[in-house]
């Protein structure tokens, strides 16, 4: 089957969308398939439309994603960072989507979160009579909500537009699926994300690193992920107070100054990628995601599959990943008191802390990358086979 996939975000972008687009074009050049990703340029990109990429350093999702080189062909259109958040970048208007589409001559266009180049993308695959798969994957009406204080509607307009016009839309979380749903979307189908459980793994927890870490034998309370305003990280601040813990920040971005001051004593380590930020994760007593906007949340599936207990808010995807009291503990969404207490409750028992992280990797065992690559290749198969019905 020929693809394209056209993606907002591709390696070496660091986020959940280009983590999931690269491990999507692995898996279908794997099973002998022929995709193609259109993404946005990155800094500093060359200005031809057609490249395979080389490996590259970084990591997205929390997970190594450039050990080797892009399985695929990727074209590239001209893009800008977007104001106040550099990270990002978007595309620009382009005849390069066309004619790279015209050029792989697909069967299928997959668009992974569309928004910007999607929602051309989406244009462009129904002028040429294509059928598509749009991925559900970031919550743009509450980013608007964070960085605009207004602009729900409108995002929302805008998402329910492509999404609708898509042949199926899939969405990473059950909660995902109802806001889509509950926004007049229709075809929506369930489709989670898969995780690396060889690389994240509890046997990685190195007492070294926590030695130099925690030199007073702290419990060491860990967040991984993008230091911006919708992650609310700063919601850590309680349990910086609490006696025998040390904070553990993984991750860069916009927030990292203003977090420094508000949690005395974390240590930040930055970005980290790979197999270091495994052995990082598997040597913490716990894991905290703090952001009320994740559709699916793919550090509290990493930090499962390393057998540490997460805590996380009760909203978004981690409704579908933490057991609640059994593989860790879910909070009400931006309450830091409920943060604070939840790590507090953990830290008095280490013995039910270690029996969520043993929950929580078996939960995730089974959630590989190549299982859940096979389930999108049937959402494919099915897909076509309503286009051809319609078509007889």
């Amino acid at each position: 089957m020929r693809v394209v996939i056209v993606t907002e975000s591709f390696p070496p972008d660091v986020n959940g969308v280009a983590h999931c687009t690269l491990q999507t074009a692995r898996h279908l050049a794997a099973r002998g398939h022929e995709p193609l990703v259109i993404a946005p340029a990155t800094a500093g990109a060359t200005t031809t439309s057609r490249s395979s990429s080389p490996p590259y350093p970084g990591t997205s999702g929390g997970t190594d994603l450039f050990a080797s080189a892009a399985p695929c062909p990727v074209v590239r259109v001209p893009s800008v960072p977007l104001p106040g958040y550099s990270q990002v970048r978007v595309a620009l208007p382009s005849r390069r989507l066309t004619a790279a589409l015209i050029d792989h001559r697909p069967e299928l266009v997959h668009l992974a979160g569309p928004f910007v180049l999607g929602v051309r993308g989406m244009a462009a695959a129904a002028r040429l009579g294509l059928p598509t798969v749009a991925v559900y994957q970031t919550d743009l009406a509450g980013y608007a909500r964070t960085y605009l204080g207004a602009g729900e509607n409108t995002a929302w307009r805008r998402m329910r537009a492509v999404h609708s016009a898509a042949d199926r839309t899939l969405a990473p979380s059950t909660a995902a699926v109802r806001d889509l749903t509950d926004h007049g979307v229709e075809r929506v189908q369930l489709w989670p994300r898969g995780v690396d459980t060889v690389r994240f793994r509890p046997a990685l927890r190195d007492e070294t690193l926590r030695r130099r870490l925690a030199p007073g034998g702290e419990k060491l309370v860990g967040y991984v992920g993008r230091l911006a305003p919708e992650k609310h990280v700063e919601l850590l601040a309680g349990a910086c107070g609490l006696p025998g813990v040390r904070v553990v920040v993984v991750g860069d971005g916009p927030s990292g100054a203003s977090l420094r001051a508000a949690l005395p004593g974390a240590a930040f380590l930055g970005r980290r990628t790979g197999d270091d930020l495994a052995r990082i994760v598997a040597s913490l007593d716990m894991f905290v995601h703090t952001g009320p906007y994740e559709t699916f949340c793919q550090t509290v599936q990493e930090a499962m599959a390393s057998g540490v207990p997460v805590i996380a808010p009760a909203a978004g995807g981690p409704l579908d990943l933490v057991g609640h009291g059994r593989t860790g503990l879910l909070v009400p969404p931006r309450d830091a008191d409920a943060v604070r207490a939840a790590v507090g409750a953990l830290v008095a028992d280490p013995a039910l802390a270690a029996a969520y992280g043993r929950s929580g990797r078996a939960m995730v065992e089974g959630r590989t990358w190549e299982a859940v690559g096979d389930q999108l290749l049937g959402h494919y198969d099915e897909v076509l086979r309503d286009r051809q019905a319609v078509a007889a």
